[in-house]
């Protein structure tokens, strides 16, 4: 770590009804990882963004580099060696990596547009990094851990001194993490500042400096991080301390709801068997591209099936899209909220009328006012959502509270069966534990519930049983108390032989 590269000072921002960010100072060294920790809402991303030029901040002041800026621009704020990698990837998918590295700043020769130049230089800076992809690939056919190697890569083309990483590990695998893990240290290592936004507090033991924690728009602490544990950050971060991380609710299981017999569908769900009782949190493990996410939206009926039986409280119910499992009383809170479980552009009010039109709607088919606030009026009050009113675009939303509208929306509807995939990525500690009291909520309710996580300690945590995945097959079935992350790995690593 070295000179003081970012200092901001009494910065303030409002939206209208919103204060966001309230007298903050914030300062990044060189050669360092800070990570800009807090709740959703904080502030955190209010505060990066005037940053990097996307908003202009109401009052305060900022320099880069010992020198002091106004009101930047994003392209002045490029040029002042600032890049953001945002957690959802700004890529032009049909364009080639060395195309999106240089978009907007095309390289020629002679005269003409020479990609051969483009490929040439987008390979150096990708060798420099130790990264294995080829320049002249499209950048749709890649994971996203590997787009999001070109954006680090990219943001270095234009030199960036200064780079900012929103949630850059929330979809990625335990090697994908190594990778990136090692690509900051050789950033740190050539003086780069970082600024790590990042929910998994666990991770920062690896790479993080020093931490700013943010709450409710105002600056709380800085400290080294190895002068601090993540019991007292997450104090910082919600004003108290959390005792219980995964506030299990005991209960007695109940009789059996839903039982998927030999369920086919496509090459990632095979033969698959599970069953869900009342009053019982069913966790599905397993490494990612083990089937699970298929296997939900199969019973869904979002995905095609190719054969198998799903039974619904003792009787065999038909589920050909998910029209015929909400009628059925089987419901869906996705793993992309934004993308599959919200309309953004539309208020808190129409995301949770809009799959309950057949409860709120009269015989005319127009709906019924009374009936539609005393359902939003429901799911905010039970769900606690923090919102100014249910006109709020779900858009403008914190990550917890769009899970919320997510769950909020099947309430109505008195499901037997409600699955959660990746309810908690990308929302904080405060917000998951909210998370979890629903789902302890409709267990006590004896609503059958599965849960899809990648983070292995919450499916131990918040599961009464755990069925193990592996390459489309179940694999393994345990209870969460009688069990380990080791056991549960080695049932998610059994992989079919492929051997002729």
């Amino acid at each position: 770590m070295g000179e003081t590269i970012v200092s901001m000072q009494s910065i303030n921002k409002s939206f209208p009804g919103v204060k966001a960010l309230d007298n903050v100072r914030f300062e990044l060294e060189s050669g360092e990882v800070m990570a800009l920790l807090g709740e959703n809402g904080a502030g955190k991303s209010t505060l990066v963004k005037i940053l990097s030029g996307v908003y202009a901040r109401d009052s305060g002041t900022m320099e880069i580099f010992g020198k002091p800026y106004g009101d930047l621009s994003p392209k002045q704020a490029q040029a002042a060696g600032i890049a953001i990698i945002h957690q959802e990837l700004n890529m032009c998918r049909h364009l080639t990596v060395a195309e999106n590295m240089f978009l907007g700043r095309e390289k020629t020769q002679y005269g003409v547009l020479s990609n051969a130049v483009m490929e040439q230089e987008a390979q150096k800076i990708l060798s420099e990094l130790k990264i294995e992809i080829d320049p002249a690939q499209v950048v749709g056919d890649l994971t996203i851990s590997k787009q999001q190697m070109v954006e680090i890569a990219k943001a270095l083309s234009v030199n960036a001194r200064i780079l900012v990483m929103d949630e850059p590990t929330s979809s990625l695998t335990s090697k994908e993490i190594d990778d990136l893990f090692r690509i900051i240290r050789a950033l740190k290592e050539s003086g780069c500042g970082i600024i790590y936004i990042s929910h998994r507090l666990e991770e920062l033991q690896y790479i993080a400096d020093r931490v700013t924690i943010m709450r409710d728009g105002q600056y709380v602490a800085s400290m080294r991080f190895k002068d601090t544990n993540v019991n007292e950050i997450i104090t910082h971060m919600v004003g108290r301390e959390i005792k219980e991380k995964f506030p299990r609710l005991p209960g007695k299981r109940g009789k059996e709801v839903l039982t998927v017999k030999n369920l086919n569908a496509g090459r990632m769900v095979r033969n698959v068997n599970l069953t869900l009782y009342e009053g019982e949190v069913v966790g599905l493990a397993g490494l990612v591209g083990a089937g699970r996410t298929e296997t939900t939206r199969a019973i869904f009926g979002i995905d095609p099936k190719e054969s198998g039986e799903i039974w619904l409280d003792g009787r065999q119910i038909k589920i050909t899209c998910p029209r015929d499992a909400i009628k059925a009383g089987v419901v869906l809170a996705p793993e992309d909220r934004k993308k599959d479980g919200l309309c953004t552009k539309l208020s808190i009010r129409h995301n949770l009328a809009l799959p309950n039109l057949d409860l709120i709607c009269g015989s005319a088919g127009v709906v019924n006012r009374k009936k539609e606030d005393a359902l939003c009026e429901k799911a905010m009050s039970s769900l606690s959502v923090k919102a100014s009113g249910v006109e709020t675009d779900a858009g403008n939303l914190s990550g917890g509270n769009q899970q919320k509208i997510v769950v909020g929306k099947w309430l109505a509807r008195n499901s037997r069966v409600v699955i959660f995939d990746e309810p908690t990525r990308g929302i904080d500690v405060a917000a998951k534990v909210e998370i979890y009291n629903i789902i302890n909520t409709l267990k006590s309710q004896g609503i059958a519930v599965m849960i899809v996580s990648s983070e292995m300690p919450e499916v131990l945590g918040i599961s009464d049983r755990i069925v193990v995945m592996c390459d489309g097959r179940v694999t393994g079935e345990v209870m969460a108390d009688e069990t380990s992350q080791s056991e549960i790995l080695t049932y998610a690593t059994r992989f079919d032989s492929k051997a002729g």
